[in-house]
């Protein structure tokens, strides 16, 4: 069984239901596209939802969004750490992120130390279009060991600085690599997993890929949240 951790109120992992995710693609900082967006997806059952914080005013509507919607908002930010403070300070309830990609490590910590004191997770979201070049090379491309080392040592990352409320995604746009890696990192840790299959494609194709995916992890026990 997984850990447990808390986005908001929804609990993931530990055996609690699997719970359902979406995320805008509204501009943040226009919030009423982005509220009304979010109402409809929780009226579809939409339990957690995320929207990308790409620079500061996106940061400064998280508070204003948080205010007027009743489900858990996590923040997709990349490369920017700062952003991921002023997110912190305005009571997001997650935090997805690549430590490796937001610099020097005393900003790993400065994210880390904020999200440890305000009991915000971090998901940690790898995926194959945006793997380490190093990682490529080791293993002649993307392949279900890449993702995981990639997704472990940015979990290593974090523990250095004593922050242990994560999740993992290790995503792509080839079903059988994504559920190869996902059942490989299954077996590496306890951390919950958030499922998902990356780039999918056209609508219809993207669902067929994302239900293969994703209930074929599901019917093999893997999998704490999904996309």
């Amino acid at each position: 069984m997984t850990k447990k951790l808390f986005v908001g109120k929804v609990p993931v992992g530990g055996g609690a239901p699997v719970s359902i995710q979406s995320m805008c693609n509204t501009k943040t900082d226009d919030v009423a596209s982005t509220v009304a967006q979010i109402k409809k997806l929780t009226e579809a059952g939409c339990e957690i939802i995320r929207v990308a914080i790409p620079d500061m005013a996106a940061a400064e509507a998280v508070d204003k969004i948080k205010e007027q919607i009743d489900i858990p908002l996590i923040a997709d930010i990349h490369f920017n750490h700062k952003l991921a403070l002023e997110v912190a300070h305005r009571g997001i309830d997650a935090i997805r992120i690549n430590p490796g990609n937001i610099g020097a490590e005393e900003n790993v910590k400065a994210v880390a130390d904020i999200c440890r004191e305000k009991n915000i997770p971090i998901r940690i979201g790898v995926n194959g279009g945006s793997l380490e070049k190093e990682l490529r090379a080791k293993y002649g491309g993307v392949t279900a060991e890449a993702l995981v080392e990639s997704a472990m040592g940015h979990v290593h990352l974090l523990n250095r600085y004593d922050f242990d409320d994560i999740c993992i995604s290790v995503k792509c746009s080839d079903v059988p690599l994504t559920m190869a890696a996902y059942s490989l990192l299954s077996q590496q840790t306890q951390y919950p997993l958030h499922l998902g299959v990356t780039e999918a494609g056209t609508p219809s194709m993207g669902m067929v890929k994302s239900a293969m995916g994703i209930g074929g992890l599901l019917c093999m026990g893997i999998g704490d949240t999904i996309r």
